[in-house]
């Protein structure tokens, strides 16, 4: 062939990638996005029907170890969606995700199943909407971001704090205006009776169950009502206690509000001082205090007994020498020091616009004053998924809050104060404790540390 056909026939080629592929781009973004949940419970059906609220996505599959809850999401869906298909559905993450088919997953598993299934995910080229705590122990926290980074997907972690109307408002009015004026210390706490108080027997998993592959990394146990669903957070082998799963959100907003970033040291007591019937392993009574040098952050909570102040049972409290700022799901107020004007704010609930909030809370205990806070984190997701960004609550924020409380139980458990070094991950000075922040895992699951 003469060079100047060549040339001709090499531009002509090129022409025609290029074409094909802006062609498919615009295919792509003509097409809804499709969409898997994995983990068909409570807050999996919260999360994936307000992201379907806010876009006409593709629900293509779900998967859930509970048939029941499989097959009852999977006609909830269909009614749903635009399109009217019914998902198809997975008793096996795996399966699902060797189809190639989705471009957005959401893991609302329990806690203990967080990290596998997230880190497949990416690895199958997805993006992906993880429930927080990232995980059960720092290290598979670590490698849930590692594999975000190597593979270059966006992750949202659903601290939606970061995304709730009025908290973002009081970030802007009172946080970044310079309201607070100098911050040296914040409350945040828990005082809801949240914790299981009873002792059932030991009895076999319903038939729709594998409790099998429901307890996959973790420490097998003995079944009882109190397993699944939703009680599982009595046991400390499937997540953190009180501290996992209600501080994380807490301090993820003071660290947000504040712009902190790791805590140098970690300390926690606490133990079940109270509620000692009770078949549940997690504490009833805990103080934590995460020390950012120079400014503290002190959690507490309480499952029996009153609340301190019964506005803010679970809330998050920050003194600046200029005034004081309340923050909670449902409101916040602001009063500066020695008068001066007020500021507050409440919860935006959307019942008028979205009509489905209200069955959606009859039928699913969806919480209405966190509705608009889940659909602005969708949002957000999807806007960094467009812009290849990284989100409000990236997966290395989430990284930062959950392992924080990750390690206040290893300090309460050590009786010590732990000093992590965020560039080794490690305790320093302290093997022992560098030791227990990674849990062992079940045969044959292997922990992702180990396999990174």
């Amino acid at each position: 062939m003469e060079r100047r056909s060549f040339l001709a026939a090499s531009a002509a080629a090129a022409t025609v990638v290029a074409t094909q592929a802006k062609s498919a781009r615009a295919d792509e973004k003509q097409r809804p996005r499709r969409v898997a949940l994995i983990g068909c419970g409570w807050y999996g059906k919260c999360d994936l029907l307000q992201l379907i609220n806010i876009e006409p996505v593709e629900v293509v599959s779900l998967c859930d170890v509970d048939q029941k809850l499989l097959e009852e999401c999977a006609d909830l869906i269909a009614s749903r969606q635009k399109s009217g298909n019914r998902p198809e559905t997975f008793a096996s993450y795996e399966e699902l995700l060797a189809k190639k088919n989705v471009d957005i997953v959401l893991v609302d598993t329990p806690d203990h199943w967080h990290a596998l299934p997230m880190i497949a995910a990416v690895e199958a080229g997805a993006d992906v909407y993880v429930q927080k705590p990232t995980g059960v122990d720092t290290l598979e926290s670590k490698a849930m971001l590692d594999a975000a980074r190597r593979t270059g997907r966006v992750v949202q972690v659903g601290t939606q704090r970061r995304s709730t109307p009025h908290l973002i408002d009081a970030k802007k009015n009172v946080v970044d205006a310079g309201l607070l004026g100098n911050v040296a210390f914040a409350e945040v706490c828990c005082y809801y009776h949240m914790r299981a108080n009873s002792n059932p027997p030991a009895i076999d998993p319903p038939p729709h169950l594998d409790y099998e592959a429901w307890t996959g990394p973790a420490p097998m146990r003995p079944y009882t009502e109190l397993t699944h669903p939703r009680k599982w957070r009595a046991f400390m082998e499937y997540g953190n206690g009180i501290v996992g799963d209600m501080c994380v959100h807490m301090l993820d907003l003071v660290r947000w509000q504040l712009d902190l970033g790791w805590p140098k040291r970690i300390s926690s007591v606490g133990g079940i001082m109270v509620q000692k019937d009770s078949l549940a392993n997690i504490t009833d009574t805990q103080t934590a205090t995460f020390d950012f040098d120079g400014l503290d952050v002190v959690w507490t909570h309480r499952s029996w007994g009153s609340a301190p102040d019964p506005e803010y049972p679970w809330a998050a409290k920050i003194y600046g020498d200029k005034g004081t700022l309340k923050l909670s799901v449902n409101k916040f107020e602001f009063e500066p020091r020695g008068g001066g004007k007020k500021l507050s704010g409440e919860a935006v609930i959307e019942t008028d616009k979205y009509l489905t909030d209200v069955t959606d809370k009859e039928k699913w205990a969806l919480e209405l004053h966190v509705a608009s806070a889940i659909r602005g984190h969708m949002r957000d997701f999807l806007n960094a998924i467009d812009n290849r960004s990284k989100p409000v609550a990236d997966i290395q924020q989430g990284h930062i809050s959950s392992a924080s409380c990750f390690m206040a139980n290893v300090a309460m458990e050590l009786g010590r104060t732990l000093e992590f070094d965020p560039e080794t991950h490690t305790i320093v000075d302290d093997e022992e404790a560098t030791k227990k922040i990674k849990r062992s895992y079940r045969a044959p699951y292997q922990h992702p540390a180990d396999t990174a």
